[in-house]
């Protein structure tokens, strides 16, 4: 599956938005990229904002334009409020939960665990980062030195941060359970997703 592989830090910059877990980027250097960003300030408009909003949930969970796509088509199926049911189907890829559960200390880092086998779920090997997982489903590393020597660095990296209150953890067996799906308050989304659903929706 393709992904963004370009410089990270010049998109956070460009959003004002920690995008790849990276605040000390904007700490240095807190002004957009470019010769001119720091006395580059033009109004957006009501569809610049949009944009910008779309474009920063798909570089926060590592997806391209055409799966985008496919989760918002989804999301308008199904029953509920669209914008929260987008979220909740990015919650749900293996790679967002190998990170939330701290088996690693990015999205990119965790999407690399899956797609090098490293991961189980319902202890079956699952090594395709876009898998989506279901309530009661089990997250959990591989019994192996090398699985479980990346996950023990990052949980201990991870050791401060606490797991987000929809997933069970167990680090000393290195699991994690799906306990249900999440509200949008526990996902606490850095977009507006209202805006997102109203641009696609055109």
């Amino acid at each position: 599956m393709a992904r963004y592989t370009g410089p990270r830090s010049k998109i956070s910059r460009r959003y004002a938005t920690p995008l790849f877990d990276d605040e000390r980027v904007l700490e240095r250097r807190p002004t957009p990229p470019g010769v001119h960003g720091a006395k580059r300030q033009r109004k957006k408009s009501d569809y610049g904002l949009a944009l910008a909003e779309k474009q920063k949930l798909k570089f926060m969970y590592g997806v391209m334009e055409k799966q985008f796509r496919k989760y918002f088509d989804i999301a308008l199926r199904r029953r509920g409020v669209t914008g929260e049911t987008l979220l909740q189907l990015l919650e749900q890829r293996l790679d967002n939960l190998v990170y939330r559960f701290g088996f690693a200390t990015s999205r990119r880092g965790a999407r690399q665990m899956v797609t090098h086998g490293h991961i189980l779920v319902n202890g079956k090997k699952v090594d395709i980062a876009s898998y989506s997982c279901r309530q009661g489903d089990l997250v959990e590393v591989r019994n192996n030195a090398k699985s479980r020597q990346l996950a023990t660095i990052a949980l201990e990296a991870n050791s401060l941060a606490e797991v987000s209150e929809w997933l069970t953890l167990d680090k000393e067996q290195f699991k994690g359970t799906v306990a249900r799906i999440p509200s949008r308050d526990e996902i606490a989304p850095i977009v507006n997703e209202r805006l997102v659903v109203e641009l696609l929706s055109r």
